[in-house]
């Protein structure tokens, strides 16, 4: 952070079981601030899981590309601030990820230097994590990060001349240390705020204040913390008096100046009671639903949906536990859990939806249940069982459009009072959910119908041929993509000549899959004739259907005895040929019209010898695109692979190809192999 100027760092360190990042280590910004990204999914649209995925340093130079890549994060954080994010690996292992954050007004590009020092930092911290789990001594992340001064945090108390300047300032004016909590405050700023000095040093302000726990403050707050430039706010102080607030940020803390105003366009409010105190977090938890929302927004399938809930919920309502519920065949299933033990799960799992239980009673009424000890609980429910020592439970009823989806547990350890804000938040939170469940379980239902669909489509067996070894490989897209359309074949015409294909219908849907079908069909149907003859009928059928939808394909004549194919493409990527005296080529085969543009398409032939110990690679672009590489050099990268991988067998190779991108973290287009081996 001293050598580029950032004014929050932070570690996450990977936790491999959980498929997820952990907050370890954080400078710069109060924990409280950072709870919303403590846990970050690998598979989440988040500047530290993409520099991971991507192995990239990630760049976000203000505002505006923020809410352009990320709208989930510029609707959590709308302030003007600029952020680096960078793998941290070494030897090819990934061990975390670094982030770190500028204020608004730094330059919109890093500097040559700073990413030297970036870079050089990730190493040396992936040398050090390296070594410590050599020596059995992992460094692992824990429930909360080690928080650590900023480089520029000053240390000392305040000195006397200090405070009498400060004193002799008109207004009052108070310091925030860099976790939030007054540190120093004037007694003229005291008597303004209504509290004695003992009362305000040590605490957050809209802690020992309840009228400035409102959004507008503790917006400002976050403002001044995140882009470094000062805020104003005004806030009424009960029962009629108006205080402005303006924040100067560096790193160290916030300076406060606070004065007495006339608020303009604000009407004399007259004498009126003090309001009702409110809970000391709902701002708080206004800003964690808010962060929710946006998230859940990009959440795919029930999986990514309950992954994100228990990441997110207990943070935002200060809970121990959580259990999610669906309701299934008349009876509650859980899903998923956080901070339960087997007895805890084991007791809400499988229960009829007509028990008479908090958790069933709350989905069956579409009522809350709040109790905020287990003495209230065991009232209103005689044969509850007290599990884990739990005080509290909050028991959420998941309506979707009126439909009972499901239900939330929330449980504590303490007692805990419900306010009525706190409850109305709740019941947002659960709507919220609710939501993202129903969407979610409606697309793992059509996922589910579009993979068995595209299964069935595929060959189970492919056939054997003397002198030919085969192996397939399909991959299927990362979740959230939808089922693709891509295809492949294998067809026996007679002892010794075979028909290979390949292909990738355009668009990831049931619809996709379908044509995949129709096209492997009309391949199967005129198998034996040349190759152009086969593309043009083949394409002729896809014009005619008028799907929408255009089609790449690559098929390919083997004659066996004489040792040669005869290949023709439509717009598919070249096969890669490797010759047996180990060198490797891209075969030049003319590309001519997708399949469904133009009925009266040519398709031109090419051939090439296939004598024992060549291997012939047929692939879909799912392989070999990667995001920022040219696709012709990533075609030569795989032809590279082919020549090193050595003389293995079919299926041996077939795994060496699709090793790297089997092992992505995601992958956003289907993956279709076909190795042929002639012998």
């Amino acid at each position: 952070m001293r050598d580029t100027g950032a004014h929050v760092g932070g570690l996450y360190l990977l936790a491999a079981e959980e498929r997820a990042l952990r907050l370890a280590v954080l400078s710069g910004v109060p924990w409280d601030v950072a709870l919303p990204w403590a846990r970050v999914g690998l598979g989440y649209h988040s500047p530290v899981a993409d520099a991971l995925r991507e192995d990239r340093l990630v760049w976000l130079g203000g505002p505006e590309e923020v809410a352009r890549r990320y709208p989930q994060l510029a609707v959590v954080l709308p302030y003007p601030f600029m952020l680096a994010a960078s793998a941290v690996t070494a030897d090819d292992t990934v061990w975390g990820g670094l982030v770190l954050q500028w204020p608004g007004s730094r330059p919109p590009e890093l500097s040559g230097a700073e990413r030297d020092t970036i870079d050089a930092l990730c190493r040396r911290l992936g040398g050090l994590l390296s070594t410590a789990a050599d020596r059995d001594a992992p460094v692992l992340p824990g429930g909360a990060p080690r928080l650590t001064p900023p480089p520029d945090v000053l240390t000392g108390e305040p000195r006397e001349p200090a405070v009498a300047f400060a004193e002799r300032l008109p207004g009052g004016c108070c310091s925030l240390n860099a976790d939030g909590r007054i540190v120093f405050v004037t007694d003229t700023a005291a008597r303004l705020l209504g509290a004695a000095p003992s009362e305000l040093l040590g605490v957050r302000p809209w802690e020992a204040l309840p009228w400035l726990n409102t959004p507008v403050a503790q917006d400002n707050y976050r403002a001044a913390v995140f882009s470094r430039r000062a805020t104003s706010f005004t806030a009424l102080h009960p029962p009629g008096r108006w205080l402005s607030f303006r924040l100067y940020p560096d790193g160290t803390g916030i300076s406060v100046r606070i004065a007495s105003v006339a608020a303009p366009g604000v009407p004399d409010p007259g004498p009126s009671p003090a309001p009702e105190p409110v809970a000391a977090d709902r701002s708080a938890g206004v800003y964690h639903l808010m962060h929710l929302a946006a998230t859940l927004s990009e959440a795919v399938g029930v999986g990514d949906v309950v992954d994100r809930v228990a990441g997110l919920v207990l943070p935002a309502t200060g809970a121990q536990a959580l259990i999610l519920m669906t309701s299934e065949e008349g009876r509650l299933r859980i899903i998923g859990h956080r901070g339960c033990t087997e007895d805890l799960t084991g007791h809400f799992d499988g229960v009829p939806l007509t028990a008479d239980t908090p958790a069933a009673q709350c989905l069956a009424t579409g009522t809350p249940g709040f109790f905020s000890a287990f003495s209230d609980l065991r009232r209103a429910h005689p044969t509850a069982i007290r599990v884990d020592d739990m005080a509290a439970w909050c028991f959420l009823p998941l309506l979707a459009s009126g439909r009972p989806v499901g239900t939330l547990v929330l449980a504590y350890d303490r007692r805990h009072t419900f306010a009525p804000a706190e409850r109305a938040l709740f019941t947002s939170l659960a709507g919220l959910v609710a939501q993202a469940l129903d969407r979610a379980r409606l697309y793992d239902d059509n996922h589910r119908l579009a993979h068995s669909l595209q299964a069935g489509l595929l060959p189970h067996a492919l056939p054997r041929l003397a002198g030919l070894e085969v192996a397939a490989r399909y991959l299927p897209a990362g979740r959230g993509t939808g089922v693709g359309g891509d295809l492949y074949d294998l067809i026996r015409l007679d002892d010794t000549n075979a028909a290979a294909a390949i292909g990738d219908v355009q668009g990831h849907s049931v619809q996709a899959a379908t044509l995949m079908g129709q096209v492997r069909t009309a391949v199967h149907a005129t198998a034996g004739a040349p190759p152009g003859e086969v593309l043009a009928r083949a394409n002729r059928l896809l014009t005619d259907l008028d799907p929408g939808l255009f089609t790449s394909c690559l098929y390919v004549h083997l004659d066996l005895a004489r040792h040669r194919a005869r290949l023709a493409c439509a717009g598919h990527p070249p096969p890669v040929l490797r010759h047996p005296d180990g060198r490797t080529e891209v075969v030049d085969v003319p590309s001519n019209l997708l399949l469904g543009i133009d009925a009266d398409a040519d398709y031109e032939c090419a051939g090439v010898a296939l004598p024992p110990g060549s291997v012939l690679v047929l692939y879909t672009d799912g392989l070999v695109e990667v995001p920022g590489v040219d696709l012709g050099d990533a075609v030569h990268g795989l032809a590279d692979r082919l020549a090193l991988a050595g003389d293995l067998d079919a299926e041996a190779l077939a795994d060496v190809l699709v090793h790297d991108v089997r092992h992505r973290a995601h992958r956003g287009d289907d993956v279709a192999l076909l190795v042929l081996c002639a012998r």
